[in-house]
């Protein structure tokens, strides 16, 4: 099912009647999801500090994009643990560093929200990212390298004013800019519809961006839906926002949800998890199977790490 309305379709979620392109792609998706799942229980649990925002609903996003964006720089976000896993698939380092243990990716200082790592940068500050990466895109317009600055995006951005001086930088400018749009139709705790005029389509033509939006949760489509696009902004340096219209399954942050559980529940409905498991029973459970073991066994072998500790700056200079 393809939904055409943006605001409906991010209440809706996509729907699926196709599995991941390959097992690969599987078992990122279920790994994601396992290590969102763990941190909530983590934090229930009282073994983590400070605030976390999962992605659970949207993980096939970044599974889907990353064959796509190898090489290039991806400016991630708030709820940016399933960008972060889709380019490395190395939760052992990410875990370490939202717990604040050895072997963390950025010595246990930036938590959740603030990994620098390899040409990937998150923030929790909305809006920030959009800024920085039209200044990395202008760098790589002007040494010529074939590579594209990318922006993962919630809705609740589109509220920012940086957001659309960036934008109207980039299409003077012609920069190698790709925005990515998690469209979950909330921000925070606010409906789409309570906070936003229009629609995100309209703001970005309304700079000349080539738009194209997403209705549907198949990565295999998705690639190959948005390889055309990716290949305009890489080659021709033609700016463009993608607009995946998806659910947010969980609370925006550890335990917020504001939404009535007959919503979450609809929403639920629409998720790729239940709908693989469905059309691919055995794989499906084998997959899940592996990846909730593996997710079982960083857990516990982060948690025994000794804390980490801020390094000699000589050291790393």
């Amino acid at each position: 099912m393809t939904v055409d309305s943006e605001n409906t379709a991010s209440v809706t979620g996509g729907t699926s009647s196709a599995g991941p392109s390959d097992d690969a792609d599987l078992d990122r998706m279920l790994l994601i999801r396992h290590f969102e799942s763990a941190l909530l229980e983590l934090f229930s649990a009282g073994k983590l500090n400070g605030t976390t925002h999962t992605c659970l609903g949207q993980e096939y996003i970044p599974v889907a994009l990353e064959p796509l964006l190898r090489g290039d720089f991806i400016f991630s976000n708030h709820r940016g643990h399933g960008h972060c896993l889709a380019r490395f698939d190395d939760p052992e380092s990410l875990l370490a560093e939202i717990m604040g243990r050895k072997g963390a990716v950025c010595y246990g200082v930036g938590g959740s929200q603030h990994i620098h790592r390899d040409r990937f940068l998150t923030t929790g500050v909305q809006g920030e990212s959009m800024s920085v990466a039209v200044g990395v895109a202008l760098h790589y317009r002007h040494t010529r390298e074939r590579r594209i600055a990318v922006v993962f995006t919630g809705d609740g951005t589109w509220g920012e004013g940086a957001l659309y001086e960036a934008l109207n930088m980039a299409k003077l400018w012609e920069l190698p800019l790709l925005v990515v749009v998690e469209h979950n139709g909330i921000a925070q705790s606010t409906p789409t519809a309570l906070q936003m005029a229009g629609t995100i389509g309209d703001r970005a033509r309304a700079f000349g961006l080539r738009f194209q939006e997403i209705g549907h949760n198949d990565v295999g489509r998705i690639r190959s839906e948005v390889a055309g696009t990716v290949a305009a902004v890489r080659d021709a340096h033609e700016p463009a926002v993608v607009q995946f219209n998806t659910a947010r399954l969980g609370p925006h942050s550890k335990g917020d949800d504001t939404r009535p559980p007959e919503e979450v529940e609809r929403l639920r409905a629409g998720d790729w998890y239940a709908a693989l498991e469905a059309a691919f029973p055995e794989a499906f459970r084998a997959a899940d199977e592996r990846q909730r073991r593996r997710v079982a066994e960083v857990v516990r072998e982060v948690e025994s790490r000794p804390l980490s500790e801020w390094p000699d700056m000589k050291v790393i200079t």
